[in-house]
């Protein structure tokens, strides 16, 4: 390669693209290398990685029961719901619970376990965008910040699906990063041999990270390129930050009341400095 082909590779790798311009959830979760690593991450509930620690979640079941009073006939969706962790709890507790998660290596874990644990869940493996159902239900659940990793049109077509498929007077749970978390977070470039311990690919490969920041959308973005000998390929992991205000009206203007804020999905009382926030939206 000569030094203008380097040079012209290494402006592409540092390109700073437009919000949202690319949409590559398919790389990292319909991929068979990369979904086999989240799904991995998800079931070791001893890490904060693809889902929180299992602690956590027994605490925050035990919360979405009493808050939203879940009991024998509920009917919950759980958009993003990963291998199961929340789904199998609340239908422990009597709920009727529906799945939906886009990773068919997710959803296959979830429906071998259900039934071992004499659970039956309905999982659905599809993009949740594009979920329709005739079913209506009692809650929704969208938990581990899933919310911002969607532009604001994709964000727009959720909520209107959210409203459609809810109960008069149902709900909404859902969690975002804050912008506390959005001042954290710093803009950098690295590469590395096999970059986050072969992640991305069994094969020898570089991973290039460009963390990138966008002041006025309050949006972050890491974008992955991953070399190997025979493909080139760019992963774009956008994340929303959100004040509660800003939040809020994103709910209000889609016909939606606020029925509480807090700063995570187990009830902690709202602090503006919390990394992240939750939020109870109700069906007007």
């Amino acid at each position: 390669m000569t030094n203008q082909n380097m040079f012209k590779t290494l402006e592409e790798i540092n390109s700073r693209p437009r919000p949202f311009e690319f949409y590559t959830a398919e790389e990292l979760w319909a991929s068979e290398h990369t979904s086999g690593k989240m799904l991995a991450f998800h079931v070791d509930e001893a890490v904060d990685i693809s889902s929180r620690k299992g602690e956590f979640i027994d605490r925050s079941v035990a919360w979405i029961v009493d808050r939203f009073k879940v009991s024998a006939g509920t009917s919950i969706a759980d958009f993003g719901c990963g291998p199961g962790l929340y789904a199998s709890r609340l239908a422990e507790k009597g709920a009727s619970v529906t799945g939906i998660d886009f990773s068919l290596r997710s959803i296959e874990h979830a429906r071998k376990t259900a039934p071992e644990r004499g659970l039956d869940i309905d999982y659905v493996h599809q993009n949740y965008l594009e979920y329709e159902t005739d079913r209506r239900f009692d809650l929704i659940i969208m938990i581990m910040c899933d919310y911002c990793a969607l532009s604001p049109a994709q964000r727009k077509t959720l909520r209107e699906k959210f409203h459609r498929l809810l109960k008069p007077g149902g709900s909404v749970l859902l969690d975002v990063y804050s912008l506390h978390s959005y001042d954290q977070k710093q803009e950098s470039a690295s590469y590395e041999l096999n970059q986050l311990n072969g992640f991305w690919s069994p094969e020898k490969y570089y991973g290039f990270v460009n963390t990138f920041k966008y002041d006025e959308e309050k949006l972050t973005l890491d974008k992955y390129t991953l070399i190997d000998e025979s493909r080139t390929r760019v992963v774009y992991n956008w994340l929303q930050h959100f004040s509660r205000e800003s939040l809020e009206s994103e709910f209000f203007g889609s016909g939606f009341s606020i029925g509480g804020v807090y700063s995570d999905v187990a009830g902690a009382d709202y602090t503006p400095d919390s990394p992240e926030i939750a939020i109870a939206a109700v069906k007007g």
